[in-house]
């Protein structure tokens, strides 16, 4: 298969996902010229906010490859991944990203992001949602041992 037909394989999964009660986004792993993993939006049906196609599909590959690094995976996604998912991306280590759909496209169609790429500019105390620092000189004990631990894995 080709860029093209990875591609379609994931706006056809959105399309696919509509019809069985989910969101209109669909998104593919590839590996080596072949899909590793696919995922949907399944947001409503599974009662998980996360569950966004960029995120199911990095779920799905990271278990079927055992592992958290998908370097060397590339991301064929039938939209322009939120914050969340753009986040999940990188995290992931995938090599590179393709999408379909723009971010303006999916706020036309009620699917808004821009409050949460406004929020993120802003200090924490001027955000909408309402947060305190607490406990941080007790917290900060996970990372002195984090730190101090000589056989962590990284990532």
């Amino acid at each position: 298969m080709n860029k093209e037909q990875f591609m379609r394989k994931a706006i056809e999964l959105s399309i696919e996902n509509i019809n069985n009660g989910g969101g209109p986004f669909g998104a593919v792993i590839v590996k080596d010229g072949e899909i590793v993993a696919t995922g949907v939006n399944r947001v409503t049906d599974s009662c998980d906010p996360t569950a966004h196609a960029e995120v199911t599909a990095i779920r799905a590959a990271s278990k079927k490859l055992g592992t958290f690094d998908l370097s060397g995976c590339e991301i064929y996604t039938s939209c322009e991944p939120c914050p969340m998912c753009l986040g999940a991306i990188y995290w992931a280590h995938l090599d590179k990203m393709y999408y379909a759909n723009t971010k303006a496209d999916a706020k036309n169609i009620g699917f808004d992001d821009s409050f949460i790429y406004d929020e993120l500019d802003l200090k924490p105390d001027e955000r909408k949602l309402s947060s305190e620092t607490m406990l941080q000189h007790e917290a900060i004990k996970a990372f002195e041992v984090w730190t101090e631990k000589t056989d962590k894995i990284e990532y």
